[in-house]
């Protein structure tokens, strides 16, 4: 028999309440600059710095120029590793998250014990950083491309069975209602009247799963988990920066054309085709074969046996349980004083991130640019920004500022331009054109359309995506210490390089609360804006 999770129901007039928003958004405003100020004395950052250090890197890229690509063929072989590590993560970590998905599902899930199980292993997944998986998977296994296949396939189980879980919950119950009344057992009932519901948003969300770990596999190589970050490493290292600024250039080249692949193969498997169904099914079916091809080839390409997919686990338990009991007595004050640099670092990245990306977001929607061109030029730049990991940014700072977390907060800052650009350009272009034609109507420049008109309606989005970027900053900040740019990273590596992994216990655990901690305030803040 199915045991039914109901969701609570909400209070849907006190969330719609006009007034609670009038006083929401001030009260969020008076909070979150409180906070930066606070965030921004306790790790010593200025406000003239972010402008100071984009000086210092302009100085620093003057040096690496003109670029250069040196080893052709061994760069080249190893950005296909990082492509296909990321194809090969995400494809394993979708196939633990469908039946993950609906244990952890409320109207799927067969019993609340295991609903309660699956959630708390997708938050896990979710508030630990892949590289910081990545440098465990190391210590276990080695250095080489499995590490970062695992690493990738892990923090991508956060996302994908989170994504999936969400889907299976919003499905139509009546398809199953009727499979029940034909008397179908529980897994007929999920083949049969669930699966075809949820198909399309499971493939949008593989497919973008698959852009973000292009992303984040360009970085694995720092810590030896293959790909072509280890190149990147060792010409930072070198201080060859010619060849380091050709590495870039070539990763950049990569994550835009994986970006824009991706865009299309959605709007592909997604959009309805004018020649019908029979031509869609056609394009899904070649989607796939393209898919397996791929996973083939990376076992092909990177020398992977599959039973390493297997023989990971008793190594990697062996490590992972010398992290327990966690010693946090060893760093004291300063494990405190690094996670709250840690956090100081994602909120004054986020504010400034916010200030820089809100005009950009606004050029960038196609219903809110005053000129064609000036939309081309905003859309390129949230791309090119998009294109960099906050790691190499992180690395190209602390190369012109120096360690600390000054570098780091400038990284992110840079880093959420493209993150939260796209997010409110996004938004801008979904809002109603009623009000925009208004004020068009009545003689209303572009000033006046944008701010009668286009930013009253964004702003929920914009405070949504905001808290979002807040979550995913603190996320991120928590590794930058990692190339020295502030923050408890720094403090997880050290650790782990001098094999005091009951110290490495400690600083995940205080990692998995504070980011669990900011994730659920977040998400409480969002619900109040719905």
């Amino acid at each position: 028999m199915t045991v039914t999770v109901e969701p609570k129901p909400t209070n849907t007039a006190a969330q719609n309440d006009p007034r609670r928003r009038r006083w929401l958004f001030p009260a969020l405003g008076v909070a979150a600059l409180v906070l930066t100020v606070l965030s921004a004395g306790y790790i010593d950052f200025a406000p003239t710095t972010l402008i100071d250090g984009l000086e210092d890197v302009g100085n620093l890229l003057e040096r690496m120029l003109p670029p250069r690509v040196d080893d052709t063929g061994r760069i080249v072989s190893l950005a296909l590793d990082t492509l296909l590590m990321a194809v090969l993560g995400t494809v394993l970590a979708a196939i633990v998250s469908v039946p993950l998905a609906f244990l952890a599902a409320r109207n799927t899930s067969p019993h609340p014990v295991l609903y309660s199980v699956a959630r708390a292993v997708i938050t896990f997944c979710r508030a630990m950083p892949d590289l910081l998986f990545a440098v465990l998977f190391v210590r276990a296994l080695g250095i080489g491309v499995l590490p970062g296949i695992l690493a990738l396939a892990l923090h991508s189980i956060g996302m994908l069975g989170k994504l999936f879980a969400d889907a299976i919950e919003e499905t139509d119950v009546g398809p199953r209602e009727a499979i029940r009344a034909a008397g179908a057992g529980y897994y007929r009932e999920m083949i049969n009247a669930v699966v075809p519901q949820v198909v399309p948003a499971w493939i949008g969300a593989f497919v973008y799963r698959i852009d973000i770990n292009l992303r984040m596999s360009v970085v694995l190589g720092f810590v030896g988990a293959g790909g072509i970050g280890f190149a990147l490493q060792d010409a930072l290292r070198g201080l060859i920066y010619p060849r380091a600024l050709g590495i870039v250039l070539v990763i950049l080249v990569i994550i835009a054309a994986m970006e824009l692949a991706a865009m299309a193969l959605r709007r592909m498997l997604l959009v309805p085709s004018a020649a019908g169904p029979q031509r869609d099914r056609l394009m899904r079916i070649g989607a796939s074969a393209v898919l397996v091809v791929a996973v083939v080839a990376s076992f092909v390409v990177l020398e992977l046996d599959p039973r390493s997919l297997l023989t990971w686990i008793g190594p990697s338990i062996e490590v992972f349980g010398r992290m327990v009991p966690p010693d946090f007595s060893a760093l004291g004050a300063d494990l405190f004083d690094a996670a709250v640099q840690t956090v100081a670092i994602g909120v004054v990245a986020t504010a400034i991130g916010i200030v820089l990306s809100i005009p950009v977001g606004v050029l960038a929607a196609r219903n809110a640019t005053p000129h064609p061109a000036v939309y081309w030029v905003a859309r390129s730049w949230i791309l090119l920004v998009r294109a960099v990991p906050e790691l190499i940014l992180a690395v190209v700072f602390v190369a012109a500022l120096g360690l600390g977390p000054v570098a780091g907060t400038c990284a992110l800052a840079i880093g959420s331009v493209g993150f939260l650009g796209k997010l409110v350009a996004d938004a801008i272009e979904e809002i109603d054109p009623g009000p925009l034609e208004a004020v068009a109507s009545v003689g209303g420049g572009w000033w006046n359309r944008t701010l009668s008109a286009v930013v009253p309606q964004a702003v929920p989005s914009i405070v949504g995506s905001s808290l979002y970027l807040l979550d995913v900053n603190i996320r991120t900040s928590t590794i930058l210490g990692i190339v020295g740019a502030g923050g408890i990273g720094f403090l997880l590596f050290e650790s782990i390089r001098t094999l005091n992994f009951d110290v490495a216990g400690a600083i995940v655990l205080v990692i998995f609360v504070v980011v669990y901690i900011v994730e659920r305030i977040s998400g409480w803040i969002r619900s109040l804006l719905v």
